[in-house]
């Protein structure tokens, strides 16, 4: 499960459609719809909010915005609480340097026009939901860290 800190411009179309998946996965686990996946560390940030579940749903509106804006359609029907406003959650940097680098191997490899219209950022901006903070990689990452 890969719930993107980035922000949904910066994925591919493969990405986008993964993420969002994995992210209706995560509400469903969050709002005990699901037994699987219920220990996955990327549902540690979301668990550690007030409000886990409205702020699943507005990191899945914001995807929801990307896709909109690419001419997908996503079923925003699927989202739990879609007009949920939370605080940003905290990101480390170190986080999102991971985070870009696994993300613009996997571009260079499937999808080397986007990855090429990235080459020149380097920290991209976080998801809406987060906010950057200065810090190593996330304790609960469990990707190759650099």
């Amino acid at each position: 499960m890969r719930i993107w800190s980035v922000h949904p411009r910066y994925l591919d179309r493969q990405a986008l459609i993964a993420c969002w998946r994995e992210t209706l996965l995560a509400q469903a686990v969050l709002a005990g719809r699901t037994k699987g996946y219920t220990q996955h560390p990327q549902l540690e940030r979301f668990r550690a909010t007030p409000e886990p579940l409205a702020a699943v749903g507005a990191y899945l509106a914001a995807l929801a915005d990307e896709a909109d804006a690419r001419g997908y359609n996503f079923d925003r029907t699927r989202i739990d609480e879609p007009t949920a406003t939370v605080a940003p959650i905290e990101v480390t940097d170190g986080q999102l340097d991971l985070e870009w680098a696994h993300l613009r191997a996997k571009l260079d490899a499937r999808s080397p026009d986007v990855a090429e219209r990235w080459r020149t950022v380097e920290r991209p901006d976080p998801h809406g939901s987060f906010r950057t903070v200065p810090g190593p990689v996330e304790p609960w990452e469990r990707a190759q860290k650099p």
